[in-house]
């Protein structure tokens, strides 16, 4: 009878055993999924085993006539190789067999619309489709799929550039995707307003609201207005913390017309509208203190240095508002 019980919990040890190690296994299985993040979340998204590996003898193949497309290789391999440190460049061999990569817009899937792409990667190669702005979002899913070192803008070393093996299908589900910054009551420098591109393009995002004019400062030159920037962009202090004072410091710049047309234009080559916010009727003070013809009172004005809403506004019963406005 002893005997019988003995072997009987050697029996349920075992089972229990058995049990705690399917359980390990699927666990590490459950780790491996998670290693694949990609955000947004792709519509469709199946992780096979096996995974490519990029190295030096990679080649890159783009089967489109699209100058776009051309211009979204030009973007990956500008970051890859950076952080890579290695030297990967267009190929010419377009019946390549294995350790390549091509991006093509020949595959046509109407329902992806012209924002939707497919990813496919096994241990012989990736294969991008799409039109190129789906071939661009595609591209944010291969650095996403990538380590993170890929958004290093320096070489690092002893990193494997492993894509795992998956199948994505994916397409936004919104039309406008944006982010706003507010430059009136805080000033950002030129370098800061492209790596906030660079972050919206990152998750997809395409377009950039750009909140230029306030009542504590305007932003953007416009060369028929010079007052707009001489006076209406700089304010004597700024409020501290959520008390009545300011600090008293002199505070302002703007954006010239120059540098607005290249961060256009940096917005553009990632697939990024960019929408300027000019403000009206309210929050107009710094245009007020520059033009107080504009206003229903004829001020006089300052440009506000504290935060908060103010009463003056430009005046809808003045004809030479109208005209000011269309030409800004």
């Amino acid at each position: 009878m002893i005997k019988i019980k003995i072997k009987n919990s050697l029996r349920l040890l075992t089972i229990a055993l058995i049990i705690i190690i399917f359980t390990a296994c699927e666990n590490n299985e459950s780790k491996k999924v998670l290693d694949v993040n990609i955000i947004p979340k792709p519509l469709e998204l199946k992780i096979n085993k096996g995974n490519f590996s990029l190295n030096e003898d990679t080649q890159i193949i783009i089967n489109s006539d699209d100058q776009q497309v051309q211009s979204v290789v030009s973007y990956f391999l500008d970051q890859f190789n950076i952080a890579s440190g290695f030297s990967l460049e267009v190929s010419d061999r377009i019946n390549a067999t294995n350790n390549y990569i091509e991006l093509t817009d020949k595959i046509k899937d109407p329902t992806l619309g012209k924002e939707g792409y497919t990813l496919k990667s096994d241990s012989d190669k990736i294969i991008l489709t799409g039109t190129p702005h789906g071939l661009f979002y595609a591209i944010q899913t291969l650095f996403q799929l990538l380590p993170p070192e890929i958004y290093s803008r320096k070489k690092v070393a002893d990193v494997k550039w492993i894509v795992p093996a998956v199948e994505i299908t994916d397409k936004p589900r919104f039309k406008w995707r944006g982010m706003h910054l507010d430059v009136g009551r805080h000033l950002f420098p030129v370098s800061f307003i492209k790596k906030y591109i660079d972050f919206l393009a990152m998750h997809k995002l395409n377009v950039f609201h750009w909140h230029l004019t306030e009542d504590q400062g305007w932003r953007i030159e416009i060369k028929k207005y010079p007052r707009l920037t001489e006076i209406g962009a700089w304010r004597s202090g700024s409020q501290i913390g959520k008390t009545d004072k300011d600090d008293g410091i002199r505070y302002g710049g703007y954006y010239t017309q120059d540098e607005i047309r290249d961060i256009v234009a940096y917005a553009e080559k990632r697939f990024i509208t960019v929408v300027p916010e000019i403000e009206l009727p309210g929050h107009s003070v710094a245009a007020l203190t520059a033009y107080p013809q504009l206003s229903c009172t004829g001020g006089p004005f300052h440009v506000r240095t504290k935060w908060g809403i103010s009463d003056d506004i430009y005046c809808a019963g003045n004809d030479s508002v109208f005209s000011f406005l269309e030409n800004v």
